[in-house]
């Protein structure tokens, strides 16, 4: 019983991410906004535009959209309590709303690991096998691969919460991070933490590198294909289908590793605080834009949209 009570001397949870900046808060509050919107409506544009062109109803925009979404929900998660903390005297969180975000964050991060396996999957079979790519790619095999990378990231995440809340804090409640996450949790924990550190390697493995590595081994499959095109337009054009998921891939999968595999010693509160911005709210903006930019399917459709609007607009019953 004495651990138990220990634990729940522990009501909430104070970060310190940002102690070191307390000038440059206002500065920080109004970036993050303006973040946070770009990051809401870009992301909503995307499964908006796929869902109005016809163009675009095909698999990569069926996983693109689920990525949409999840990047909604990963910003959301941190950033209206970083917003919130920023304002704060001091930046709190509870205890009961820590193990929350830590849960659902957690949860998004594998989920987008294992969907970015799956959207490579698919430009695999676009490229190496198109005669098959109808079949390997229907309804029957978008909806379960979409659900299994959903399900993926939600069983990873309740094993390390259900850890994370047999951990006892001794009173020490000082996060030096800007919101809940395993890794500096174990750090102020005063119980053994050996399952929980056990635990986390072994899903940095299994819900990070191999997904990476089935990425990895598609382009390598990707790449021989296209380099066997004579055409030189011919490569080019393959290869712009695949250029912002691979953009993609990198940003994402740099930036989680960064974030879960860095040494334990020898980074400073402001490096862990950057890596951490970087992670959980820059990254989330970044895929709808580098899908903008580096698509011209995307930017076609946009393009129309706007036309469209510009002629209703334009009409004479608007005046």
């Amino acid at each position: 019983m004495e651990g138990v009570n220990q634990t729940l001397q522990v009501t909430e949870f104070l970060f310190l991410g940002f102690s070191g900046m307390p000038r440059g808060r206002p500065f920080l509050f109004l970036l993050f906004q303006v973040i946070y919107l770009i990051t809401l409506v870009a992301n909503s544009m995307l499964p908006i535009l796929i869902q109005l062109d016809l163009h675009l109803h095909s698999p990569m925009y069926y996983f693109l959209s689920h990525l949409s979404c999840l990047d909604i929900c990963y910003s959301s998660v941190t950033l209206p309590t970083i917003l919130v903390n920023l304002l704060r005297q001091q930046p709190s969180i509870s205890y009961n709303d820590c193990m929350a975000q830590m849960f659902f964050l957690m949860s998004f991060a594998g989920t987008e690991s294992a969907l970015l396996a799956v959207m490579a999957y698919d430009r695999y079979a676009a490229i190496c096998e198109p005669l098959r790519y109808s079949q390997l790619m229907s309804r029957r095999v978008q909806i379960p691969l979409a659900t299994a990378s959903w399900i993926w990231g939600l069983v990873d995440s309740a094993i390390h919460t259900a850890l994370a809340t047999d951990l006892v804090f001794c009173g020490n409640n000082q996060i030096h991070h800007i919101f809940c996450d395993v890794p500096p949790l174990l750090k102020i924990a005063c119980s053994d933490t050996y399952t929980n550190e056990l635990t986390l390697h072994t899903a940095s493995v299994f819900v990070g590198f191999c997904p990476f590595l089935l990425v990895v081994i598609s382009y390598i499959y990707i790449l021989s294909t296209i380099l066997k095109i004579r055409s030189s337009t011919g490569r080019r054009k393959t290869f712009s289908t695949c250029a912002a998921h691979l953009v993609t891939v990198i940003v994402y999968f740099g930036m989680i590793n960064l974030n879960y595999n860095r040494p334990s010693m020898g980074y400073s509160l402001g490096v862990d605080t950057l890596i951490s911005t970087l992670y959980c709210i820059v990254t989330p903006m970044l895929n709808p834009l580098i899908y903008s930019i580096r698509n011209k399917e995307v930017k076609g459709a946009l393009r129309k949209l706007l036309q469209s609007q510009e002629k209703d607009d334009a009409s004479p019953g608007k005046h």
